[in-house]
């Protein structure tokens, strides 16, 4: 919470406040989307989970899909956040390693938040400013790979879509059926297995003649 000197107490209670309800508000309506779905999210039941009253609902968020788009931004704003903690490698081959590391472990970390963000979202609104963000962010080392030779995929996309099916799936199962006996470290040889397969290794430098 950033602070705002020339606030005077009342002030700053009342901004804590809003903060607080608007957080809570989020909190509870993130809850709901994963539990109900995006068909059967509501107002009315959002209130009663929250313990605000629908009008207060719509002053801080307007709307309906306005909320929805909220949920999400502050979603993966937070993934956003986790993956610029990532310090950026030389090598792009450790900087996909690293950043893949850190989704995995901020999705396991925050199980609701990864099956909300997974969810096919079915009105067709466009993705918050923050997941192309973190797409970006995650492509990024990948589109050098490819300007390398080093990528085993015709596209950025294709390796996009090879590395989605072994993460969703590795982070599903273990969130899903957490007290399963799944091997130590499963998701670190998961994603080591994948990346063998997609990512060649770099070309050692060439020792000049004698």
């Amino acid at each position: 919470m950033h602070p705002h000197p020339a606030e005077t107490p009342a002030e700053r209670r009342r901004r804590e406040l809003r903060e607080d309800a608007r957080r809570s508000i989020l909190d509870a309506a993130e809850a709901l989307l994963v539990e109900d779905g995006y068909e059967r999210f509501s107002m009315r039941r959002l209130a009663i989970r929250c313990g605000y009253t629908a009008p207060t609902i719509y002053h801080y968020f307007g709307d309906k899909r306005r909320l929805i788009d909220a949920v999400l931004e502050d979603g993966f704003q937070r993934i956003l956040d986790r993956l610029r903690q990532v310090g950026r490698s030389a090598d792009p081959a450790e900087a996909v390693r690293e950043q893949l590391d850190a989704f995995v472990r901020f999705s396991l970390e925050n199980p609701t938040h990864y099956r909300l963000l997974s969810l096919p979202r079915p009105d067709g609104a466009p993705p918050p400013a923050s997941e192309q963000a973190a797409r970006e962010q995650l492509e990024s080392p990948l589109a050098a790979l490819l300007r390398a030779g080093r990528l085993r995929a015709t596209s950025v996309d294709e390796a996009v879509q090879c590395l989605w099916v072994v993460l969703h799936g590795v982070i599903s199962l273990r969130t899903n059926s957490p007290d399963a006996q799944w091997m130590e470290n499963l998701e670190s040889f998961a994603l080591d297995t994948l990346l063998r397969g997609l990512i060649a290794p770099a070309e050692r430098p060439r020792k000049g003649k004698p």
